[in-house]
Order: C-alpha cells, then structure tokens, then sequence
C-alpha cells in the first residue's frame, strides 16, 4: 500500500508541469490559435525563475519573473500569428528553438556554463515549509504549485464555461465572423487567451526549475508537447486535460518505480513506457477529435 501511495503522489507531482502548460495550452486554442510553442514557455519560465531566485535570493520573485517570461513568449507569439498573420506552427518552431538558444545562452553568459546553472533556494526555505511538515499534503506536494496546479483545473474550467471571457475565447475560436457581429473583438480576445496561456506556462516553468533547484539546458524536456497531446487527448476540456496530464504522470512515475525495483523488466523498455502509451493514447484520441473550428485559421479572413 505504501509504495501504491508513493507512486500516486509521484504521478500528482510529475503531472504539475504538464497540467500547467495543457491548461494554458486549451485556452489559446480553443480561441483559435494552434500553440506547439508550451514548450518555449516551460523552458523560458525556468529560466526566469532560476536567474531571479539565484540573484535574490528569493523563490517568490523567481516565481513572478518565471510568469513574466512565459507572458513575453506568448505575446511574441501572439505579435506574429495574430498581426504578422505568420504560420502558426512555423511560429512555434521558431519560439521553440529560440528558447533552447536563449537557455544556453544565458547559462554561458551568467555563469559561464553550458549545461547548468547554480543551485537556488526552492520554497521549502520558506513558510512553505510548515506545510510540507504535514503528513498528507508534505507527500504531495513538494512545492506549493502543485496545489495551485489542482486549483486550476476548476478555476480554467469555470472560467471557460461560465464567464463572459470564456464565452468569447469559445466564440471565437468556434465562429470569429459571428463572434464579430455581436461585438467581439477577436485579435483582442485571442491576444487575451495567448497571454493567460503564457502566464500558466511560465508558472510550469516555475516548478520545474524550483523542483531541482537548478536551471538545466534542455530541462524541460519535451513536456510542452506531452501537454499539447494532453489538450488534443482532453479535447480541449481543462478536466479531461488534467487527466491526460495525469495519465502521462502516473505513467512516469510507475517508470520511476520499476526501475528502483528488480521486476526483471529491461530498464530501456521501462524508459519507454511513458512515451510509448502517450502515442498510443493520443493516436486513439485524434481518431475522434473535435477541435475548435477556426483553429488555426487567420483572421480578419480576407486579407
């Protein structure tokens, strides 16, 4: 029972990242915008929070600037695929590799390193440390994002479902002519949807680089496109997003915990569990996908 509850509360704390970015993720497209570029916001909020924390010595600041750099990603991302009117996914590549280059660029001009930074503080050097002395909650949650992650869920939900915004995102990436008639501001609303989904990602970042108190060239690992087959998985619903994002972390974690074990299992194929049912899962989800109308397309549409 013990190693159960162990695994499970790995596979909350894995999936953090990857609910951040998906929840981020649903909102810009479902106001019509395609974002592979999750991974560029994970990446550069590491980045953010690592350089901060390290230069002041405190995880909240580190926070803040990780959610500003996530902003800046997708509000570049916004300035080129909402007036530029520049490929979608093009975009993304690009936001992508300029990531990875800014990443290594840093570490080489900060610290003169090509792999990693230095060690920061997390938020256990903090009041949240008082938290994590409790039985249940200091299992879970190692740092106190991964709270804020399960908040969100319900919160992007009912922001979706049940506020005028979300209205307005559905609108527009459903019908942005119709949406336009009654008074919508389309390139706003979606300028608006790209932001929120910046600011999630960056708050991913966040955990990432708090979780191993570095930042590390590459650290985020190809997380932004698992959150993106998450979203795909979900069908652009935040709940059923979350539980991509958490099928992907208890898959993970249960790797984690046979290679601790002597199951007999190769170690390769244990490494490639993860990754191997996330294709699988997300080849028998596209078959049945019901993504937002306008996804992808332009707009004003005539120009």
């Amino acid at each position: 029972m013990g190693e159960l509850l162990a695994v499970l509360a790995g596979a909350l704390r894995i999936s953090t990242p990857y609910t951040l970015a998906a929840l981020g993720g649903a909102l810009s497209e479902r106001s019509g915008v395609v974002n592979i570029a999750l991974e560029a916001g994970l990446l550069m909020g590491a980045l953010a929070h690592a350089v901060v924390a390290h230069a002041s010595g405190s995880p909240w600041l580190g926070l803040l600037a990780a959610m500003a750099a996530g902003v800046a990603v997708m509000a570049l991302h916004a300035a080129l695929c909402l007036h530029a009117r520049a490929n979608h996914i093009i975009v993304a590549v690009g936001l992508n590799l300029l990531a990875v280059g800014t990443g290594r660029f840093a570490l080489k001009a900060l610290y003169n390193s090509a792999a990693n930074g230095p060690r920061v503080d997390g938020f256990e050097t903090t009041w949240w440390h008082a938290v994590q002395e409790l039985p249940v909650a200091g299992t879970v949650a190692g740092t106190p994002l991964v709270l804020v992650a399960i908040l969100l869920v319900p919160a992007v939900a009912f922001l979706v479902d049940r506020t005028v915004l979300g209205l307005r995102i559905r609108a527009v990436g459903q019908h942005p002519a119709a949406a336009e008639t009654q008074g919508v501001n389309v390139l706003r609303v979606r300028w608006a949807a790209l932001l929120l989904c910046g600011l999630l990602c960056g708050l991913g970042g966040a955990y990432l680089a708090a979780d191993q108190h570095q930042f590390t060239q590459g650290m985020s690992a190809g997380r932004g496109f698992i959150a993106v087959s998450a979203v795909v998985f979900g069908q652009w619903r935040p709940a059923r997003v979350w539980v991509g994002c958490l099928l992907f972390g208890l898959l993970e974690s249960l790797q984690i915990s046979l290679q601790s074990s002597s199951v007999g299992i190769p170690g390769q194929l244990v490494q490639m569990l993860p990754y191997a049912m996330t294709l699988v899962v997300l080849a028998l989800a596209a078959s049945r996908a019901n993504a937002p109308r306008a996804l992808g397309q332009p707009w004003p549409a005539g120009r």
